[in-house]
């Protein structure tokens, strides 16, 4: 489990981006597989979000996640979470203000986002891969954060592990929404080794989205899940490798109960 500092060192949070390790799940899904679509037994990645939960200090019905679709869609928990009845709502972000609720968000390849307001207590946590990282997902979050009372000039805002851009080669299209957006995006594109292809920083684009939208306080986890196989699962990596199944890490943020 990775931490971090700006989410650590605030009263009343917690907060884990989990890696692949310590988990019960076995072959391509080793270990901590907690994707409940990946292909995984469901019972396994059950229990694999058990565990991570768990290290919270929560207990396994307490963790609140959705049916990702690379979307900008956000779902505010209010009043009760019907997790037990396997209904998930499908949105690729989730805020509260509820303590004991633990946000979950998965990912292999594309970075989590977690967010909280230390003045109200309003949390949350968004799936940001390249789809909905341009639709906006970051910014939908912010304004369901701020309906429930937090604002955006306190939030505290952490990306997490994902692929890096010497990792993230794109073809020679993919630049063209980004830069009918903002020409000056073109900063997140790097020359690629193949002509006309490119090197795309993710991880770059949504802290500009972030810092454009006016959060202040922004940090970056330093990883690459395509590179780091060992701690990481990787959707990019296991299609270059044409492997047939790729697990999917989680991270959470809760309030205290």
């Amino acid at each position: 489990m990775i931490t971090a500092p700006a989410l650590t060192d605030l009263a009343k949070f917690r907060h884990g981006f989990f890696t692949r390790e310590g988990g019960l799940s076995q072959g391509a899904y080793g270990s901590l597989n907690c994707g409940l679509a990946s292909g995984d037994d469901r019972d396994t990645v059950m229990a694999n979000r058990a565990l991570a939960i768990g290290r919270l200090g929560l207990p396994p019905a307490s963790l609140a996640s959705v049916r990702q679709i690379h979307s900008d869609r956000v779902v505010i928990i209010d009043q009760s979470w019907p997790f037990s009845d396997g209904i998930l709502p499908e949105a690729d972000a989730v805020v509260t203000g509820r303590p004991g609720i633990g946000l979950g968000v998965l990912g292999a390849d594309c970075p989590p986002v977690l967010f909280a307001d230390p003045v109200v207590a309003v949390i949350g946590a968004a799936h940001a891969g390249w789809r909905g990282a341009l639709a906006g997902v970051t910014d939908r979050t912010i304004e369901a954060m701020e309906r429930l009372g937090a604002r955006r000039d306190r939030l505290v805002a952490v990306i997490g592990p994902g692929i890096a851009q010497n990792s993230y080669e794109v073809g020679p299209d993919f630049p063209a929404a980004f830069l009918a957006q903002d020409p000056d995006h073109a900063i997140f594109f790097a020359p690629g080794a193949k002509p006309g292809h490119w090197q795309f920083d993710l991880t770059g684009y949504i802290a500009g989205r972030l810092a454009a939208a006016g959060i202040q306080q922004i940090s970056r986890t330093i990883s690459d899940t395509v590179g780091e196989e060992d701690r990481f699962f990787s959707h990019r990596r296991s299609q270059l490798r044409g492997e047939p199944a790729c697990g999917r890490q989680i991270s959470i943020i809760a309030l205290e109960p």
